[in-house]
């Protein structure tokens, strides 16, 4: 191949004309389907992840729902510090585009005109699947398992190259497990706040649900009512 040729002895440009050249010999209905997965998709399974597990969380009532909710807010969050964290590393590498310096590619995406490293999708699928499996290791693994499937498919796509999608892992990861303890000191007390609130608390707790006040029933309410019968009776 004549990639392969201009790519002399780099491995990580023979690796992205070994996986882009998968691109080229599939139907184009499956690069479609592969575009789509590869921006949208693989990015709004692991949000739907983070919400059903909240869902998951929420209905079961644990005791300690508050962490685990603060613990999953955190996953989005992570990913969205990582994202602000790569800028300036964009800026510092300026790496180009692989289609600008190797001919050959077949790009699936058009239009990307900012620097490759370190990849954007890769950094926000990793950091939100790693903070998902520090609250929830059966969903976590399953988003850890669609992140790795989303840097493929990026490299696939041509657009970026396999040290753009580690490097964006190795950020999402970096940013997920070391604030963490940050973030769940601040967080953890806010969901707590919110926990007891009688407007609000379902977001943490389902209503109904022991252990905290998220059940929107007023404290106090239950026992002035009950009073209120007896005097009633008693009048009676």
């Amino acid at each position: 191949m004549a990639g392969l040729a201009e790519s002399g002895s780099n491995p990580d440009v023979d690796l992205l004309y070994d996986i882009n050249g998968l691109a080229k010999d599939a139907p184009p209905w499956f690069d479609r389907v592969m575009e789509f997965v590869g921006e949208y998709g693989l990015l709004l399974a692991i949000v739907l992840l983070v919400l059903w597990s909240w869902w998951s969380v929420r209905r079961r009532g644990d005791e300690d729902a508050a962490s685990s909710v603060a613990a999953l807010v955190w996953a989005p969050l992570a990913a969205g510090i990582a994202v602000l964290v790569n800028v300036p590393i964009r800026g510092f590498v300026e790496r180009p585009r692989p289609f600008l310096d190797h001919q050959g590619l077949e790009v699936l995406v058009s239009g990307k005109t900012d620097y490759s490293f370190v990849s954007d999708h890769a950094t926000i699928v990793m950091a939100m699947a790693v903070g998902l499996f520090v609250a929830n290791r059966k969903f976590g693994l399953i988003a850890l398992v669609l992140a790795v499937f989303g840097g493929f498919i990026r490299v696939y796509m041509g657009v970026h190259y396999p040290t753009d999608v580690v490097g964006g892992f190795a950020l999402g990861t970096a940013v997920a497990l070391l604030l963490s303890p940050v973030a769940m000191a601040l967080l953890t007390p806010i969901v707590r706040a919110v926990e007891r609130s009688p407007r609000v608390g379902w977001v943490v707790r389902a209503r109904g649900r022991r252990g905290g006040e998220g059940d929107a029933v007023i404290p106090g309410a239950r026992s002035e009512r009950a009073s209120g019968v007896s005097e009633r009776d008693l009048a009676a």
